[in-house]
């Protein structure tokens, strides 16, 4: 508990020291001042009347100096470009090509005189993995576990534990 409170008095000292620090303000000469606000030079009536005075005047405008301008466009091509055009087919290419097409397919041969019965491949032993096998219910193991004589022993601890007792 001591111990607590001398790091808690610490705590609160070392703030105030800050604060008191924080508190003192170094003027620009680099020392702090000792003077009070009593001890300023007092301000003659001359002196408040000229700063009264240049309060009021209006600040002197600036002289503006002519803006050049620079035209960056000079450098640039057309900035409008005309429109490409379109290459389009006659109906009677389109029908040209297709007729060619159509005479040609006579030609080729078809997917029936292409594709061999023993290229593909037909094994279907992969998918026993997903086959789902079907279990005999834990009821069937333990009334075969009676019935043994093998397993009496197996039997009278199966039947101290499934008889109530209370």
């Amino acid at each position: 508990m001591d111990n607590i409170q001398f790091w808690i008095w610490l705590i609160v000292v070392v703030v105030g020291l800050i604060a008191r620090a924080s508190k003192k303000k170094t003027p620009e000469g680099g020392a702090p001042s000792n003077r009070g606000p009593q001890e300023h030079k007092p301000i003659s009536f001359e002196e408040l009347l000229r700063e009264i005075q240049a309060s009021k005047a209006p600040a002197p405008k600036p002289v503006e100096q002519p803006t050049t301008y620079i035209d960056y466009d000079d450098d640039l091509e057309e900035e409008i470009k005309p429109l490409a055009t379109a290459s389009y087919k006659t109906e009677d290419e389109i029908y040209a090509t297709y007729e060619k097409a159509k005479s040609e397919a006579f030609n080729r041969a078809s997917l029936e005189e292409t594709m061999h019965v023993e290229d593909t491949v037909v094994n279907y032993e992969k998918f026993n993995r997903y086959k789902r096998t079907k279990r005999k219910p834990q009821s069937v193991g333990i009334a075969q576990a009676f019935k043994n004589p093998a397993s009496f022993k197996q039997a009278f601890i199966m039947s101290e534990i499934l008889t109530r007792r209370f």
